[in-house]
C-alpha cells in the first residue's frame, strides 16, 4: 500500500542547532574600534582648517593621570580636566576596562601583538603568566607623581594618550602626508584630481610640514610597539604610568572577573589571551586584568564570569604587592629625580637657552613647566610650523618635547591663537586676538611680546656687504613698524654708488613675531634672530627698563 504524501513526516537532519555562545570580546572590539577612530579623529580635526570648536582635547582632558598630576603641580584642576573623573568612576565600577576598551594606545598594542602573535599554546601560558617586572609600572606612577608634587610635570613622558598623540602629531602625521602627496603626484599623471585625496590629509596644504626631532619621536613609538615581540603588551604590563594609577583604583571595584573553582578543570585555557597577564587560572590580580573578557570566551567550563554577586574573595588579589622596600626605592627615586633634572641650568628664569621661545599665551617658565603634559597638541593646530617639539639643547631633559618656535622655520602668524585654544591645561592660557595684539581692553597693558629681534650686523647684506636689502622692513607686520632704516648712501662691491636702507631694531616695538627672521634671504645663519629676551611673560627678562605709552605708539 502507497502511502498518502500528506502523512509523511519529514525528519530533521543531523542534532539539533544550538545558539552560538554570546562572545563579550566582540562587544569590546566594537568599543575599542569605536574608540581608536574618535582619537584618530580628534587628531585630524585639530588643523587649523577643521578645528571648529570640537572639543579636539577631550581624550586629554579626561585622563585622571593628567588631572591628577597637574593638580599636584599646581595646586588645581584647569578648566574641563575635571572629565576625568568620569574615567574613575568607570574604573570604580568595572576595573581598570579602560585599558582594553577605550585606549586608543592599548588598542594599537593589543593589535601589533595578535599580528605578531604566532606562539604556541604552552609558550602562550607561559608569556602570559604574571612576572616580578611588571611592578615598574608602579615605581614610574610613584616618581613622576612626586615630582609633580615638586612643580616638575613628566608624566607626559610616558602617558599613553600623551604619547600617542605626540607621535602621531609629530611624526605618523607628516609622514602620511608626505605619502598622500607623493600620490597625489602619481594619479594627477594619469588624469586623476589629486585633490581627491585631500580628505586623507592630517594638515591639507602643509604636505611638507618638518619637526625637529620627529625621528626620535617616531623611533620611540616604533621600539615600544616593538617590544611586543618580547613581552606581550610590553608598554602596558610593564611601563604605563596611567594603568599603574587605575590598576591601584581598580581594587575597590565593584565588578571583576570571578573563578567557579567547582566548574574549573584547570586546564589554563584562559591564559592563551590573557590581556593583562593576571592570572585568572588562579587568584586573580585584580590590579592587572584589563577585563579583556577573553579568558571568559575561552573558558570551556563556563567556570569564569565577570560578575559584582557571588565572588569568591579567595580567589583574588585586590591590588599590587606593594612591598616596603619597593616603596621606599619608588619615594628615594622620585625625590632624587627632581634634582636632577633642575640641575642641568637650562631652565632657570635668568639662564635659559636664546633658543627657548614659548608660544604666544604661555605661563612663566616655571609654571609653565609645571602645566606643560608634552601631549603637542599646540604644534599639532599650529598653522605656519613654526612650533617644534623643543631638544635637550633648547629645554634640557624637563622641557623635553614641549612647544617652543622655531622661526627658521616658520613665523607666528599676527592674528592666530590656536594653540591656547587647544591647549588642555593652561600652560599656554587661552587668550584672544585682540589680547595678543593689544588692542581694546587691552590696548594699556599692549601687545603680547614672545622676545626681540636682533641684528648681525657681521651677517646683514645692507651693514656687511653694501648691498641693498629691505625685507626684514617690508615685513615687519608691527604699526609702527619695529624695523626701521637709515638711508646711506655708499658704494658697493661693483664700485657703484647705491643707497642702501640699513635696518635697526626698535625693541620695544618688537614683538617677536619672527617674520623678519623667517623671510631674511641670508638662509643659513639668520642676519636677523629673535631671543626669549624682552618676552610678556617674564619680568626677569625684561629688555627694557621702560616702555613708550602704548596710545602714543
Amino acid at each position: 500500500m502507497t502511502p498518502n504524501p500528506l502523512q509523511i513526516q519529514v525528519q530533521p537532519e543531523g542534532p539539533p542547532k544550538v545558539l552560538k555562545k554570546f562572545r563579550l570580546t566582540n562587544v569590546r572590539i566594537v568599543s575599542q574600534a569605536f574608540f581608536f577612530a574618535a582619537f584618530i579623529l580628534a587628531v585630524w580635526a585639530t588643523w587649523t582648517s577643521r578645528l571648529g570648536g570640537y572639543p579636539v582635547s577631550r581624550f586629554l582632558e579626561m585622563d585622571p593621570l593628567v588631572g591628577l598630576s597637574t593638580a599636584l603641580a599646581t595646586g588645581y584642576v584647569y578648566r574641563f580636566l575635571g572629565w576625568g573623573l568620569i574615567l574613575l568612576g568607570v574604573t570604580l565600577v568595572f576595573g581598570r576596562v579602560f585599558c582594553n576598551w577605550m585606549c586608543p594606545y592599548g588598542t594599537l598594542h593589543q593589535f601589533i601583538g595578535w599580528l605578531v602573535n604566532i606562539r604556541k599554546h604552552p609558550d602562550r601560558w607561559k608569556s602570559n603568566y604574571y612576572k616580578p617586572i611588571y611592578f615598574l609600572k608602579y615605581t614610574i606612577l610613584t616618581v613622576f607623581l612626586i615630582m609633580a608634587a615638586f612643580g616638575s610635570l613628566q608624566i607626559g613622558l610616558l602617558d599613553p594618550i600623551c604619547l600617542m598623540y605626540r607621535s602621531l602629531a609629530t611624526a605618523v602625521a607628516p609622514a602620511s602626508d608626505m605619502l598622500v602627496g607623493i600620490l597625489g603626484n602619481k594619479v594627477d599623471w594619469v588624469g586623476i584630481d589629486p585633490g581627491l585625496l585631500d580628505p586623507l590629509l592630517f594638515a591639507p596644504g602643509s604636505q611638507n610640514r618638518v619637526f625637529v626631532g620627529s625621528f626620535w619621536i617616531g623611533l620611540f613609538l616604533a621600539s615600544l610597539v616593538g617590544m611586543n615581540l618580547v613581552i606581550p603588551r610590553f608598554f602596558c604590563r610593564v611601563l604605563c604610568p596611567l594603568g599603574a594609577l587605575l590598576g591601584v583604583l581598580s581594587r575597590y571595584s565593584l565588578f571583576r572577573i570571578n573563578r567557579d573553582v567547582h566548574k574549573c578543570t584547570d586546564c589554563n585555557l584562559c591564559l592563551t589571551r590573557c590581556e593583562g597577564a593576571s592570572d585568572p587560572q588562579g587568584a586573580l590580580r585584580l590590579s592587572e586584568c584589563f577585563g579583556c573578557m577573553n579568558c571568559i570566551d575561552d573558558c570551556p567550563e563556563d567556570a569564569l564570569s565577570f560578575t559584582m554577586i557571588g565572588q569568591d574573595k579567595k580567589q583574588v588579589v585586590p591590588g599590587p604587592e606593594l612591598g616596603r622596600r619597593r616603596l621606599v626605592f619608588s619615594g628615594v627615586a622620585g625625590l632624587l629625580a627632581y634634582p636632577f633634572i633642575k640641575n642641568d641650568g637650562v631652565n632657570t628664569n635668568e639662564n635659559y637657552s636664546a633658543d627657548l621661545i614659548r608660544p604666544p599665551g604661555s605661563v612663566e617658565e616655571s609654571d609653565f613647566l609645571s602645566k606643560c603634559i608634552k601631549c603637542d597638541q599646540c604644534i599639532n593646530a599650529c598653522p605656519t610650523n613654526v612650533l617644534q617639539p623643543a631638544t635637550m639643547d633648547e629645554a634640557g631633559f624637563e622641557g623635553l618635547w614641549t612647544p617652543v618656535m622655531n622661526f627658521n622655520i616658520g613665523h607666528c602668524q599676527l592674528k592666530c591663537t590656536l594653540c591656547s585654544e587647544v591647549c588642555p591645561t593652561g600652560a599656554i592660557r587661552k587668550i584672544t586676538v585682540e589680547e595678543k595684539l593689544g588692542k581694546g581692553d587691552y590696548a594699556e597693558i599692549g601687545a603680547i611680546s614672545l622676545g626681540t629681534a636682533f641684528f648681525d650686523r657681521g651677517r646683514c647684506l645692507p651693514h656687511a656687504m653694501e648691498i641693498p636689502c629691505v625685507v626684514c622692513e617690508e615685513v615687519c607686520p608691527t604699526s609702527p613698524k619695529a624695523i626701521q632704516t637709515v638711508d646711506v648712501e655708499a658704494k658697493n662691491v661693483f664700485g657703484e654708488i647705491v643707497m642702501l636702507n640699513k635696518p635697526f631694531m626698535v625693541p620695544d616695538l618688537c614683538i617677536g613675531c619672527g617674520i623678519c627672521q623667517t623671510e631674511c634671504p641670508v638662509t643659513d645663519s639668520r642676519a636677523v634672530y629673535v631671543t626669549p629676551v624682552g618676552e610678556t611673560r617674564s619680568e626677569e627678562r625684561r629688555l627694557l627698563l621702560n616702555k613708550r605709552n602704548q596710545a602714543e605708539a
